[in-house]
């Protein structure tokens, strides 16, 4: 098993308790169930690195699915800001996410045929609930929006929400809780409040590819005994993640463009000064970021002074479509704004797909980095169909083709593309 597996499964600590009588622990609602002892083989097949994406989301399905095993009795796992909770693995039967993030993450790995409650933000057949991200693609929602206009609130959400609502979560009945507000104390006090298990959720700066999106799924796998698929989503990951890195590990510096990108950060306010220069996708991808020589890592917003002095040193851009809505009515307020980008008056300018609507869309993300790829590096990417790749990630993450369905959204303006920059801020 890869390192980067191992170390996201310590994260799920797991210790079997001695008896099953005892009720003191911030335990579950639910009723503890006793099954049968179960032992469970699992051998993990890598694929070599120069084996393509296609080739092994074929083989993947080709295998034939065990059946999951149910684990014996209560365990006691440590979430994600460090909190051992008890759990009783396979027994959940009401689910309830709150919080940013947290609903898509289950999404990926739990049936959301056992959520008994949802936010108002992610039921989109509600009059009166936040709509600031209806324009974007959020592919949980594409994906399973049936399910969600029949649930009963939880909660309103989005992100002026700050805190759990307590009431509405009662109301929905769980049995245990999925949540991404990630404050320990607060998480401990909600669990007592509720009589059920609050389980917290994370991902760290590399989104997508860091330890831990891998340990979220692990835990929600090892929770929901869906440890297939939370393993077949990590080694899905590993695997682009690689096959990228690989395709342009041989480039030399010389002969690699500079690349800036712009859009990142909070949907409401993000426009073309914003930026990162240690940006993951990047990273990945062997790209040379024009941004340099910032005092720190993370995104940021650039002086406009400075974005008119690199302009002449970028070769290429990029826009996180998140942007868009943004920066028109700053490029019709001042049309010279782009006047020293380099990639601007060349026409090197590239759209991707808004990765940021309540909280990351970690597949969009990871879709972004094979289109920032092959933007980059046409040549290394020209068997490259973003249309079939954007599928292919979402039947991993939610065994259904949404590429149409998130092209179509009004804040993807028809999907991956090279923009015309005489006209698309028009």
């Amino acid at each position: 098993m890869k390192i980067k597996k191992c170390l996201a499964l310590l994260l799920t600590s797991v210790m079997m308790l001695g008896t099953f009588g005892c009720g003191e622990s911030a335990a579950t609602g639910a009723e503890q169930q006793a099954a049968e002892t179960a032992a469970e083989a699992e051998t993990v097949a890598e694929a070599p690195a120069e084996q393509s994406s296609d080739e092994s989301v074929a083989q993947a399905s080709e295998e034939t699915t065990p059946e999951e095993t149910v684990a014996e009795g209560p365990v006691t796992v440590t979430d994600m800001i460090g909190r051992e909770v008890t759990v009783t693995p396979g027994s959940y039967k009401n689910v309830v996410c709150i919080g940013a993030g947290a609903l898509r993450m289950y999404s990926y790995v739990g049936d959301v045929n056992l959520l008994c409650g949802v936010e108002d933000i992610d039921n989109e057949t509600l009059e009166e609930r936040p709509k600031m991200f209806d324009s974007v693609a959020r592919p949980y929602v594409l994906a399973y929006s049936d399910v969600f206009s029949t649930l009963d609130s939880c909660g309103v959400g989005g992100p002026n929400a700050q805190a759990a609502e307590a009431e509405k979560i009662l109301a929905c009945n769980p049995d245990i809780v999925i949540s991404e507000y990630e404050d320990e104390a607060k998480e401990d006090a909600l669990q007592e409040q509720l009589g059920v298990p609050v389980i917290t959720l994370k991902t760290g700066p590399k989104g997508v590819f860091d330890d831990s999106f891998d340990g979220s799924m692990s835990l929600l796998g090892t929770i929901f005994n869906a440890t297939e698929k939370a393993d077949k989503i990590i080694d899905y990951v590993d695997e682009q993640q690689k096959e990228i890195s690989e395709r342009t590990k041989d480039i030399a510096e010389d002969d690699k463009p500079s690349v800036y990108i712009c859009g990142l950060g909070n949907w409401g306010t993000t426009n073309h000064l914003m930026t990162a220069q240690n940006y993951v996708l990047f990273n990945i991808a062997n790209v040379k970021n024009a941004v340099t020589d910032l005092e720190k890592d993370g995104i940021q917003e650039l002086e406009a002074e400075k974005f008119e002095a690199l302009g002449e040193d970028i070769d290429i851009m990029i826009i996180d479509a998140a942007a868009v809505k943004n920066i028109k009515p700053l490029y019709a307020e001042d049309k010279t704004i782009f006047d020293t980008c380099k990639a601007w008056n060349d026409g090197e300018v590239y759209l991707e797909m808004a990765f940021n609507a309540y909280y990351t869309n970690y597949e969009i993300a990871l879709a972004n980095a094979w289109f920032i790829a092959q933007a980059v590096y046409p040549e290394q990417f020209e068997d490259i169909d973003m249309t079939k790749k954007t599928d292919e990630i979402m039947q991993v993450f939610f065994g259904k083709d949404l590429a149409e369905e998130i092209f179509a959204c009004p804040s993807s303006f028809g999907g991956y593309q090279k923009i015309d920059t005489k006209t698309f801020f028009e």
